[in-house]
């Protein structure tokens, strides 16, 4: 019997879903990420995938074709961010996050580092991405965000990382900035530990550039359906 190959979602749609391989097997990250290819045009790297296998995960991506989103939300003084992003820089990555609680000198540096890394490597500048609120931080006062978002234009951050009940306040203050995505559960699957979470639809609809899926996809009992169906489901958002 033949079974028909997954039928690609447009690279519209695939420029917008980004994969979170949240594992500490760079072989298991790798089959999942060519699995998914069909519907995502970014992955994400996180702190479980590279604390387990370091550079190696965002180079073996790179190579498969996607974006890579490094997830690593550096935040500490601005010396060691800007000598951490230097490094990470030069790696290969598409995207970069630092922790916007840490102030608009802190991701000025990690900027100018990211920046600094991948001009020496001959690689084209990522776009440093400012954690605002975690998605899954409920209680967070309501002057957060906007600080956050500021501090972020002040430290000359491309996007932010944000919780889709927060997108269209973010863009008040910052309309020209990327936003990015994350706690994605379609109708009906589990929100974990997504306090505040969003179906894609009303993450596109908020006004979202990049959506950030993983559990509901990597965790459902068939991956590849699960993706098809959200692939689907911005389609019709965007289109």
């Amino acid at each position: 019997m033949t079974i028909d190959a997954p039928t690609a979602a447009p690279q519209a749609v695939r420029d917008r879903l980004a994969l979170a391989l949240d594992l500490d097997d760079l072989v298991a990250a790798t089959r999942m990420a060519r699995a998914m290819q069909p519907y995502f045009g970014v992955v994400k790297v996180g702190l479980e995938l590279f604390s387990a296998t370091g550079p190696d995960a965002v180079g073996v991506l790179a190579e498969m074709g996607y974006k890579v989103f490094l997830d690593v939300k550096l935040h500490d003084i601005p010396n060691t961010v800007e000598k951490a992003a230097r490094v990470l820089g030069s790696l290969g990555a598409s995207y970069l996050t630092l922790h916007a609680f840490g102030g608009a000198d802190m991701m000025r540096a990690g900027v100018e580092g990211l920046s600094l890394g991948a001009e020496a490597a001959g690689l084209p500048s990522p776009t440093a991405l400012a954690v605002t609120v975690l998605t899954s931080d409920r209680d967070a006062p309501p002057h957060i965000l906007p600080k956050r978002v500021q501090a972020a234009l002040e430290g000359g951050c491309g996007g932010i990382v944000c919780a889709a009940g927060d997108v269209r306040e973010a863009r008040q203050y910052a309309p020209r900035m990327e936003t990015v995505v994350p706690g994605i559960r379609p109708t009906g699957t589990n929100s974990h530990d997504q306090a505040r979470a969003a179906t894609p639809a009303e993450a596109i609809a908020a006004g979202a550039d990049l959506l950030v899926i993983g559990r509901a996809v990597t965790a459902a009992d068939d991956p590849i359906a699960a993706a098809s169906a959200i692939a689907a489901e911005v389609e019709s958002v965007i289109s």
